[in-house]
């Protein structure tokens, strides 16, 4: 068993007393426990409260999790038990969706650490806006047969290596992990609204392309 994430207390199964992995199920004595809808995707994983995040660990945590909670070995169990199975493997399958993408992460860490949302920070890093400019022009040429097929390729290249480095830039500024509502976290905003327009203009490229 790994250790105990940081800021969790590593509870007992209600049942056997035995310490928990997960509070999805016990795998000392394979009871399924009711767990609230809210429970951070770290907990549920076993994982620390970081913006690192091993693929080794978080893959093979969730493959022992889902052997502990997927509904196929409920089939026979009573209709109470096969819904908590059910809702249980649908919170860590979308636990595991959070962590594994780093966008998704930095967007839940930044949630848990109370900072601004996309409502109340709208801006990028100025940097992007010249680049936003370039992007839309090449998208809107394209789609107006003005451009060709190598040019869209160039740009989604360009765009795949920008959200590398925004990934890059989180990093920087969540490991380690800064203290609740601290001003890193406008900065943090800002590079996700990049980031999030960076994916839409990929999403238009493809579309495009189609």
């Amino acid at each position: 068993m790994s250790p105990c994430p940081q800021d969790a207390h590593c509870p007992q199964c209600p049942h056997c007393n035995g310490a928990l992995e997960t509070p999805l199920a016990c795998s000392t004595c394979g009871a399924l426990l009711s767990v609230a809808p809210e429970t951070p995707p770290h907990l549920i994983l076993d994982m620390e409260l970081a913006w690192a995040c091993a693929d080794d660990d978080l893959q093979r945590n969730h493959r022992r999790f889902s052997r502990m909670v997927h509904p196929d070995f409920y089939a026979t169990a009573a209709p109470a038990e096969r819904e908590l199975a059910e809702h249980n493997s649908a919170l860590l399958n979308s636990a595991y969706d959070i962590l594994a993408d780093d966008l998704t992460r930095a967007e839940w860490l930044l949630e848990h650490l109370g900072g601004p949302t996309d409502k109340e920070e709208r801006q990028m890093p100025q940097e992007f806006l010249m680049e936003v400019m370039d992007w839309n022009e090449t998208l809107a040429a394209h789609a107006c047969g003005q451009s060709s097929d190598e040019d869209l390729d160039s740009l989604r290249r360009d765009l795949h290596a920008r959200r590398a480095a925004v990934a890059a830039d989180l990093g920087r500024h969540l490991d380690p992990l800064p203290e609740p509502g601290a001003p890193a976290l406008l900065e943090v905003r800002r590079l996700l609204n990049a980031a999030r327009y960076i994916e839409r203009s990929l999403e238009h490229a493809a579309a495009d392309q189609a």
